[in-house]
């Protein structure tokens, strides 16, 4: 059974004051609007409609919260880069997730969603600048893997994972890892589960070793 299955909808915010108390654990999904970051979510999740797959991307204009029981949360962050928004909305959100990257305690790693064609976009870098301070994990999932050749996908593994722990990983002292995903093929599943799995249960595993 896929580890998040039984995710469901939670609550939605506007703004930071909306957000549920920081207790117990969550995971954010932060990506362009275009990169497949809902898709990813459903994927994992098993779920066709968990998060809201639009063809207008930037419809994801909300902080949306799935429990997972047990005080744990995936969060889906709104997309960002999309063009047909106002100048007003754009600075909110621009705020909004700046401060929630920056200052969440609850918030224990960010899996940050690429399109694996074009990688590492000037705002993908802006997460990473907001974010990698804290010291906190962040995953990269390049998604549409199976829109590039075996080695095209892995040149763009290698390059961007040197770039990702040269830049980010050893100047903040912030854990970086990476990998292929395909929301189509249902490729990289497992090793997604694996990683953001340990962030959210960290504490579970720690006392089943004390025991």
């Amino acid at each position: 059974m896929p580890l998040f299955q039984n995710a469901a909808f939670y609550i939605s915010a506007h703004h930071l004051r909306d957000l549920p108390p920081a207790s117990g654990v969550e995971v954010a999904f932060a990506g362009r609007s275009n990169a497949g970051k809902s898709s990813a979510l459903n994927t994992l999740a098993n779920h066709n409609r968990l998060a809201f797959v639009s063809k207008q991307p930037g419809r994801t204009q909300l902080i949306n919260f799935f429990t997972l029981g047990n005080d744990r949360h995936l969060v889906d962050l709104p997309g960002y880069g999309y063009a047909k928004v106002p100048e007003a909305m754009r600075a909110h959100w621009q705020n909004v997730l700046a401060r929630y990257l920056s200052e969440r305690s609850s918030l224990g790693g960010l899996v940050l969603v690429m399109d694996s064609r074009h990688p590492l976009t000037p705002l993908d870098r802006q997460m990473l600048d907001w974010f990698c301070p804290s010291g906190k994990p962040v995953h990269v999932l390049l998604t549409k893997s199976d829109k590039l050749s075996r080695g095209e996908a892995s040149l763009t593994l290698n390059r961007v994972r040197k770039e990702l722990i040269e830049t980010w990983g050893n100047h903040y002292n912030s854990e970086c890892t990476i990998q292929l995903f395909s929301s189509l093929k249902k490729q990289g599943v497992e090793e997604a589960e694996k990683v953001i799995g340990k962030w959210l249960f960290v504490e579970d595993e720690t006392a089943s070793e004390q025991a």
